[in-house]
């Protein structure tokens, strides 16, 4: 199944807040579609496949990539669902939106495709380029590169930096301090739910 384009408010509005998806509020509060707004209790496995969907639509990913990143996380040591959120949140293209020079990850991502970065001062055009402590992300030297990032730090998505990255507004350069913690993953979800999700299938 290739990547998700249609329109973004709709799966919001089924899935709830994904701030990597868009920074588009919708008025109407229940889910689309002609019966979103019957009450029903969902099954066990609606609750998983619900959650997986979260991640998957958040972070912008196909149902391959995402089962390529389980099959990752399970062979790390540790929690399966913590590493798996640790994997996606170090992507290159999340990572971006977390400092602030996008408004969302599809966003981020066209900065990535277009050569509008560099990653120790190499040319990376790759969103899936994991993202390790001690890189430095900067903005190309050219004017439309520079102009672009500076609108969107205007007007960041979210509130506050992860304590993992740092950003200098100035120079316009992102460090990667370490690997994200729990508590700073933006989407309200329960990772282990996803876990389960796989292993069940």
């Amino acid at each position: 199944m290739s990547r998700y384009r249609g329109p973004r408010l709709r799966i919001c509005r089924r899935l709830g807040d994904l701030p990597g998806l868009t920074r588009k509020k919708s008025k109407k509060q229940s889910p689309a579609g002609e019966h979103g707004q019957l009450s029903r209790k969902p099954s066990e496995y609606a609750l998983r496949l619900e959650e997986k969907q979260k991640l998957r639509f958040n972070y912008g990913l196909t149902e391959k990539q995402f089962v390529n990143y389980i099959k990752t996380a399970k062979k790390v040591q540790g929690s399966t669902g913590l590493i798996l959120l640790q994997i996606l949140e170090m992507r290159l293209d999340n990572t971006i939106f977390r400092l602030g020079m996008s408004p969302t990850i599809p966003a981020a991502r066209q900065l990535v495709n277009h050569g509008h970065l560099l990653v120790n001062n190499r040319n990376v055009s790759i969103c899936s380029y994991q993202c390790k402590p001690g890189d430095l992300i900067t903005i190309k030297n050219k004017h439309a590169s520079r102009c672009l990032v500076e609108n969107y730090l205007n007007f960041p998505a979210l509130a506050n930096i992860p304590n993992h990255l740092e950003l200098d507004k100035e120079k316009l350069i992102g460090k990667v301090n370490g690997i994200i913690e729990r508590e700073w993953v933006a989407l309200k979800l329960n990772e282990l739910l996803v876990v389960e999700y796989y292993a069940r299938k």
